[in-house]
């Protein structure tokens, strides 16, 4: 879809360079003359603003670095000392902790918009794939990060989530523990854990953006998806990225930003929870254990199967299953807006993550004895249908349901009937 490349070189210097390392070309080929179906819509604009907040979290994350002493008896107070003493040292730390959220607020709706308009189908399979391991590699520095501060919740959160690894030892003898051992650096969560959650923290980011530049690249090849679902099939049905949607996409960013910036300045605190503003005590345990709003739902589901292996099997199961959706679907019709029993099965499914992540967020005791109906079984119900979703109700749907009928043309419905 990129076709051949327009750039032209406008000085002799700019010849020698392109000559030599085609830079500027690249550039030019891939976020200006880049041609892009001319009907996406708002929800299209999160790739650009969850660049925009890859960028923030990067920044801020190497200044607070430069300040934040990764030793057990040294961490919580250096945070301290970041939010009093440095210079704007409570801004950047502020906009590091809620720009987790809002980075993962972003990522949500990006996938939920793959999702609903078929994204993932052919023959953008490699480019779905590779952002499921953009997702894991997120919830990965995010877990790592949330260590860091060495506040109750970081130091038994992080307690909780490696003795997972325990769990499989049921299925080889001493691996889990073995395992949980490697990534403590000893017997317990200490010193050598908050050092290699710090060097992970630093350095996954990176990685992070070598694998969106992949993301970038395949996503070039066959060109962007449209809430169409339908192939671009000439010139009149795409427009040049640049200005067209370096503007919207600006726009949006702008929006975003003042959004993600009035929690930073007027509730800095929203997302966060009160026991991390506690020192660590390996002594003394928080009353409910629960990880950050953005992993809840995988927590309810481990939660709510009363067996730690195969709870732990189910979490890991419903992130493993997101890289199969491409084979999953059946349908030959991409955008679940010409699919009307799919568009209710979806929005079922976007409840039920909900429900999945008020389940994880409650504790032991309202998940067990706060209703008529325990939460629990709620959970139970809810992850049935998670798994249902998309191993039952996605291959099914794909071969019995008749789609309305497609445009001929991204440029159809945008122009209208040619004269």
């Amino acid at each position: 879809m990129s076709g051949p490349s327009t750039y032209v070189p406008k000085s002799g210097f700019a010849r020698w360079f392109d000559s030599r390392l085609p830079l500027m070309r690249m550039a030019h080929d891939t976020m200006l003359s880049f041609p892009t179906p001319r009907n996406l819509n708002f929800w299209y604009a999160f790739g650009a603003i969850l660049t925009f907040m890859l960028g923030v979290q990067i920044l801020t994350g190497i200044v607070l670095a430069m300040h934040y002493v990764a030793n057990a008896d040294l961490a919580f107070d250096s945070v301290e000392n970041i939010m009093r003493d440095i210079n704007y040292g409570w801004l950047i730390r502020y906009m590091h902790a809620n720009g987790a959220s809002f980075f993962f607020i972003a990522v949500y709706i990006h996938m939920f918009r793959g999702l609903y308009y078929g994204s993932y189908k052919a023959p953008r399979e490699i480019l779905w794939i590779l952002g499921v391991i953009l997702y894991l590699l997120m919830v990965a520095t995010a877990f790592f990060g949330y260590v860091l501060p060495w506040g109750q919740m970081s130091f038994w959160g992080a307690t909780v989530i490696t003795n997972f690894f325990s769990a499989l030892d049921q299925i080889v003898p001493h691996m889990g523990s073995a395992i949980a051992t490697w990534l403590w650096g000893g017997f317990a969560v200490g010193d050598a854990t908050l050092n290699r959650f710090f060097s992970l923290h630093y350095l996954l980011p990176f990685v992070i953006v070598g694998v969106v530049g992949l993301h970038v690249w395949a996503l070039h090849v066959p060109g962007n998806n449209n809430p169409l679902g339908i192939d671009v099939k000439g010139p009149q049905d795409t427009l040049p990225f640049h200005p067209y949607y370096t503007v919207k996409d600006a726009f949006y960013v702008a929006i975003f930003a003042l959004i993600y910036l009035g929690f930073v300045f007027y509730a800095p605190d929203f997302f966060g929870n009160p026991d991390n503003y506690t020192p660590a005590n390996p002594i003394v345990t928080p009353p409910d254990i629960v990880p950050e709003w953005y992993l809840l739902p995988f927590y309810a589901m481990l939660r709510s199967v009363p067996q730690k292996l195969l709870g732990v099997l189910v979490m890991a199961g419903s992130l493993l299953t997101l890289a199969f959706i491409p084979w999953l679907d059946t349908s030959k019709v991409r955008s679940t807006r010409f699919r009307p029993m799919m568009k209710q099965f979806f929005w079922l499914f976007a409840l039920d993550c909900l429900v999945l992540g008020y389940c994880g967020s409650q504790g032991a005791d309202a998940m067990l004895f706060s209703t008529s109906i325990p939460l629990v079984w709620i959970a139970r119900i809810a992850t049935l249908y998670y798994f249902g979703f998309f191993w039952v109700i996605m291959p099914l749907l794909g071969l019995i349901e008749t789609p309305r009928p497609l445009p001929a043309s991204i440029a159809q419905p945008v122009l209208g009937p040619a004269e």
